[in-house]
């Protein structure tokens, strides 16, 4: 198993698609977590972003920026990785290759979801780290307090991030295994991330009671209930406290296995081309 993972990682890490997701991830979030407010700050101009003010954009306030774009705009890259690790073996036509080495389905499967999953972190990691760096400037450059969150805390941050992150990662995985291919499951993974949610959340929900009731066990609602339990800003698309964070946990976690399991058992019993 270790030859496995070790393998499907030195792939990953050789694809310029996968450091490309890394520096659109990165940009992103520090565009319109950082820069963007702290534009409309310093300008003194008014508008969603600018009214986050100062406050918003300092040290302590590190977790909830860092993990505020995972339930969509950070979650749409992480389904693309999910689908591009598995995705990609279809669209080459090596799953044949790959399976008459020796290893069984799952056993490559399960290693692509351990690198993919181990990459997830990573990114996770390093939106961290570019988001400690953007609000320590941005408090020496302000002279305000560089108050850091506990340590504790930013383990419990890091670790829901990585959770969020997993699920979207997984679902691009079985989505890839179920449509076969990779534009497919990428377009339909992010009509659903973009797109249906916002429309269920913002429209349905309010006007159908039982809309409001089912978006409480849907991916993206938990997702961004996590994140407002640990201080993500509810202007942030798709962040809104729907469920509580005990309960978000659960049933995030909830779809990691489910995705993981659905997935292999799919790529089990079907066909390979």
């Amino acid at each position: 198993m270790f030859d496995d993972i070790r393998a499907e990682a030195r792939k990953l890490l050789r694809r310029p698609a996968i450091w490309t997701l890394l520096a659109v991830a990165l940009t992103l979030s520090l565009i319109f977590t950082y820069i963007v407010p702290y534009a409309g700050y310093a300008g003194g101009t008014s508008g969603p972003t600018a009214d986050r003010g100062l406050a918003a954009m300092l040290p302590d306030q590190l977790v909830g920026n860092a993990i505020g774009g995972l339930p969509v705009f950070l979650g749409a890259l992480m389904l693309i990785l999910g689908v591009l690790t598995v995705g990609s073996e279809y669209a080459w036509g090596t799953w044949k290759t790959v399976l008459t080495q020796d290893p069984s389905r799952v056993r490559v499967y399960a290693a692509k979801l351990v690198v993919a999953l181990l990459a997830a972190l990573a990114g996770v990691l390093a939106v961290f780290a570019a988001g400690a760096a953007a609000s320590a400037l941005i408090a020496s450059g302000e002279s305000a307090p560089l108050d850091w969150p506990a340590a504790g805390d930013v383990l419990v941050g890091i670790g829901a991030g990585w959770l969020i992150a997993a699920m979207w990662t997984v679902l691009g995985a079985l989505l890839a295994v179920a449509l076969r291919g990779v534009a497919l499951p990428v377009g339909l993974g992010l009509v659903w991330l973009l797109a249906v949610q916002s429309l269920l959340s913002l429209i349905a929900a309010p006007l159908l009671d039982w809309v409001a009731q089912v978006q409480k066990g849907l991916p993206g609602p938990n997702a961004g209930s996590l994140v407002a339990a640990l201080g993500g800003g509810t202007d942030t698309p798709g962040v809104e406290a729907v469920v509580g964070g005990g309960q978000a946990t659960l049933v995030i976690a909830a779809y990691v296995i489910a995705f993981a399991a659905l997935g292999g058992a799919t790529l089990r019993r079907r066909d390979i081309l």
